[in-house]
């Protein structure tokens, strides 16, 4: 399965509490990206990468509904997701420890 950095970046954040996590969080991923979006951006694109990390069921969302959208809070991992990210941590390749 194919995810894109911000999607493994989300996955891992989350392996590491293991818990439900606020969506805020994942706004640290682009402060070491050279070449940042606008906030403005930077929201849509978090908020479309959860959307599809759940529509792929590999996260479960907790927020509001109102008749139009949902407003995500909160994400949860689920068993698949928690199959994800070992095969994330599986493609990584090691650094050999050259002198």
């Amino acid at each position: 399965m194919r995810l894109s950095s911000l999607q493994q970046y989300i996955l891992l954040k989350m392996s590491e509490k293991g818990t439900r996590m606020d969506r805020k969080i994942f706004r640290r991923f682009y402060e070491t990206r050279d070449r940042k979006p606008n906030k403005k951006y930077q929201e849509h694109i978090i908020t479309q990468s959860l959307e599809r990390l759940i529509d792929r069921g590999l996260i479960t969302g907790f927020g509001k509904r109102t008749p139009q959208k949902w407003f995500l809070t909160h994400v949860d991992l689920t068993g698949k997701g928690i199959k994800a990210i070992q095969e994330i941590y599986h493609r990584r390749q090691k650094t050999l420890p050259f002198t």
